[in-house]
């Protein structure tokens, strides 16, 4: 039977990694089927609502301010001028189809401040100003020189329809204003990942069209004791956020993970991307890195994208949904964190990209070749992605659906109308039988999607067509609310029918989609399913025999 803990001695267990959340995926143009740029995202926090972020387009009069909040608690940072006129964001993408999301590393905890502005104001504003990657590339490393950055070490994806970069970026510390920080060109035939670790060795400090780095990121290293050496021989992430074990387990993982899906030598990195060579050489060696990014061994779609965010380690030995610790029905719930400590030795679940304690995610296709007037699409889940539908989001509307719109419930607050209540109803009642109401979730969820991607040539078509930027914003707005109306009217539904068919730890009978009834019209008896046999085995010295 699987064994899906690692056991680590507590000694190399350096930083707390089960706060750290987000997965992020790219494309390339020249990577994908269509000739998008793709950036996918997944927010992962157990105090984060899942709501579809919109903000208007507006002009500013002279002298206007900007308050800027910590993303993640609330809290009052500063306030900053504000720009004549700002661009409408809907989620992480702008009408220009600028499109940023992170994921967390932490790094080095000395260089931690709680002034200036917090990653995800960084990323908010620069979607709010900018209309390309580098101008946002610009405008958020400029932010943090002038008034300081709030966060800790952070990687960014940030894409415009004709290039994606991908920037890391740590502060320097309390009473130390600015950041260090490193940003590179994806090749446009590559696609790159990044799962909270810092992932830019190198730098080509010749190659400053596909290459941007802070003036003194080699300097301040040095400084600080991080690094003594040629400038050429300067890696970012051995610097700033040095190896630990949780960094390859619990995040390079990940990345590991999605690029098997589009490589055929990605198992020769199992032992580096799992943490076993780090172990064997007690932390002194984390193994052959993985490329930073790589060629697809085939064009990738947004839909693979989308099926790559649902990704639980299937096929692989660290799939979630198998083992003991699954429980008989194959949950991927893990009790308490990342892992437990038992005799004074720390032990470690999987972490997949799709996780229970997704906020929303999203996948980005932004969309240089369709017309300017449809602009890019923002498909958009809440939840857990494994249980979540991607809904089409234009990129070009006047308002989100209601169900996802801010302020249609939050964390402690239950709404029917939000789609992140139904969606966890749903995962969360699948979750005490997991394997046998997955594949019925994965039904109606394909079906879905098929259904939205075979709409999009029509309604690119029927824009086209209109006269307008009114009347092609009123057409895509209203596309997009009867699409997430129809979804939530297909979740509520599959809720009904999971917990009639499941209550009770039974199965209820249905014979072509209808409850089977007996021939006096009552219902006919459940089917009572006794736990699998490799199960069974497990319980046997615990349960009382003849």
């Amino acid at each position: 039977m699987k064994k899906t803990t690692i056991l680590l001695l507590l000694a190399l267990c350096l930083p707390a990694a089960a706060a750290w959340a987000c997965t992020n995926f790219i494309v390339g143009k020249d990577a994908s089927t269509d000739g998008s740029t793709i950036i996918s995202y997944a927010a992962d926090s157990y105090t984060l609502y899942g709501f579809l972020r919109f903000s208007p387009a507006a002009d500013h009069p002279a002298g206007s301010m900007r308050e800027v909040k910590d993303w993640d608690t609330g809290r009052p940072l500063c306030q900053i001028p504000q720009v004549p006129h700002t661009y409408t964001v809907v989620g992480n993408m702008n009408e220009h189809q600028l499109t940023i999301g992170e994921t967390t590393w932490g790094g080095r905890h000395e260089l931690e401040d709680t002034v200036g502005i917090d990653y995800g104001s960084l990323i908010y504003i620069a979607l709010e100003r900018c209309k390309t990657a580098r101008e946002a590339i610009d405008c958020m490393t400029s932010l943090v020189a002038e008034y300081g950055y709030a966060s800790s070490g952070e990687t960014f994806s940030i894409g415009d329809p004709n290039e994606v970069w991908i920037m890391d970026l740590i502060g320097k510390g309390p009473g130390r204003k600015g950041a260090v920080w490193v940003a590179t060109r994806v090749p446009d035939d590559c696609i790159c990942a990044h799962a909270n670790q810092a992932r830019i060795t190198t730098i080509n400090f010749k190659d400053k069209a596909n290459w941007r780095w802070s003036k003194d990121v080699v300097k301040f290293a040095r400084e600080m004791g991080y690094f003594e050496g040629k400038d050429a021989d300067f890696s970012f992430q051995a610097a700033y956020a040095p190896f630990d074990f949780s960094g390859l387990f619990v995040c390079e993982a990940r990345v590991w993970s999605f690029f098997r899906h589009f490589s055929d030598d990605m198992d020769s990195y199992y032992d580096y991307a799992t943490g076993k060579t780090f172990v064997a050489t007690s932390g002194k060696d984390a193994g052959t890195p993985m490329p930073l990014f790589i060629k697809p061994n085939r064009k990738v779609s947004a839909q693979d994208i989308k099926d790559c965010m649902r990704d639980q380690y299937e096929g692989t030995p660290l799939d979630i949904t198998q083992g003991t610790d699954a429980g008989p029905w194959g949950s991927k719930l893990r009790y308490g964190g990342l892992g437990f400590q038992v005799d004074s030795v720390q032990y470690w679940y999987e972490r997949p990209t799709a996780t229970q304690q997704t906020g929303f995610s999203f996948v980005a296709q932004m969309r240089g070749y369709a017309d300017p007037k449809a602009g890019g699409i923002f498909w958009f889940g809440v939840d857990d992605a494994a249980t979540s539908v991607y809904v089409p989001i234009y990129s070009r509307i006047n308002h989100v659906p209601e169900c996802f719109a801010e302020g249609n419930g939050d964390m402690y607050t239950f709404s029917h109308t939000s789609a992140w209540w139904i969606f966890n109803l749903v995962a969360n009642w699948a979750y005490t039988k997991y394997s046998r109401m997955l594949p019925e979730i994965k039904a109606v969820q394909t079906a879905l999607e098929a259904h939205f991607n075979a709409q999009i040539a029509a309604v690119d078509a029927e824009v086209a067509r209109l006269p307008g930027d009114k009347e092609v914003r009123h057409y895509l707005t209203n596309f997009c609310d009867t699409q997430a109306d129809n979804t939530m009217t297909e979740w509520q539904r599959l809720y009904i029918y999971l917990v009639t068919k499941y209550i009770d730890g039974q199965e209820r009978k249905v014979e072509n989609g209808q409850f089977v009834r007996n021939p006096y019209g009552e219902p006919a008896y459940p089917d009572r399913l006794p736990f699998p046999e490799p199960y069974l085995r497990t319980i046997t010295s615990e349960v009382t025999h003849e």
